[in-house]
């Protein structure tokens, strides 16, 4: 347990103390405790059977009212893996023997509301915003379920950026989209802990505080940098280099830029309303 509360510690620079009460599943909070992404992977292939029980353990997550608005495609077919790999741009995202992709699923739930002959009576933003959020939780638990079994994955948020090619590839109906991609292999080697904001910025006690905000991430700049430098300063030609580049100056300056800004626009076309 001693060995868990160092890692969350690493992590948040925090001083988190051992509690009191008993740890019944010592091998799930290592898992979480010690996540790292991998972009590094072996050639040694993912049996089917093991891919499809990650699969199944990360659609065991909870569920919006067990709506279950969400489901996983694998990327088998061998041209359609080819040019996702061509549109993430990325060498370690065609080294993995597997590549997933989350999608948000509302569809079933309006084809049910015909088969029983019922009005669908809540088109509008929620409906959008519950599918997505249930494709999230079932990522992370497909994450969970893969290190669980000694695997690296990594999430991409960029098949966004290639929406309607991604949408024609996989042929995918009215109110359903893709959330995330995910690449899947045996690492090829030990992946770095991520150091993230520390709990007094984001974790809150009976009301949402921000009045130490920036000190808090200052200070997150300051102690990142120490430790995990960033490799190079995003978009130094426009906004040149700077002495210290820390976390915050590498989030402004990424949204900075439009990213995805016709997200919204895809989203009305596949049959959402968004009032």
């Amino acid at each position: 347990m001693k060995k868990i509360i160092d890692r969350l510690n690493h992590r948040f620079a925090s001083q988190l103390t051992l509690p009191s009460e008993p740890l019944k599943d010592r091998s799930a909070v290592e898992v979480l405790a010690g996540h790292t992404s991998c972009r590094e992977y072996t050639d040694q292939p993912v049996s089917p059977e093991l891919v499809e029980l990650v699969c199944a353990l990360a659609l065991a997550a909870p569920a919006k009212s067990d709506l279950q608005q969400r489901d996983i495609i694998l990327i088998e077919d061998k041209d359609k893996r080819r040019r996702m790999n061509e549109l993430m741009r990325h060498d370690w995202i065609a080294s993995a023997p597997v590549f997933v992709v989350f999608c948000a699923n509302n569809r079933r739930q309006t084809q049910i509301h015909e088969w029983r002959q019922k009005t669908f009576a809540n088109d509008h933003l929620d409906a959008f915003f519950n599918a997505s959020v249930d494709a999230g939780i079932v990522l992370q638990n497909f994450v969970i379920a893969a290190q669980a079994f000694g695997l690296g994955c990594c999430p991409l948020s960029a098949i966004r950026f290639h929406l309607d090619e991604v949408n024609e590839m996989l042929e995918l109906p009215d109110r359903v989209f893709p959330v995330a991609g995910m690449t899947l292999g045996w690492p090829a080697g030990q992946g770095e802990i991520s150091l993230r904001l520390p709990l007094e910025a984001t974790l809150h006690r009976d009301r949402y505080r921000e009045e130490e905000m920036k000190s808090h991430i200052d200070n997150y700049d300051r102690h990142r940098n120490e430790i995990q430098p960033s490799s190079r300063q995003r978009y130094a030609a426009e906004f040149g280099e700077v002495e210290n580049y820390g976390w915050s100056e590498d989030k402004a300056r990424q949204y900075a830029k439009p990213e995805r800004a016709d997200f919204g626009a895809y989203i009305v076309r596949k049959g959402f309303r968004l009032e």
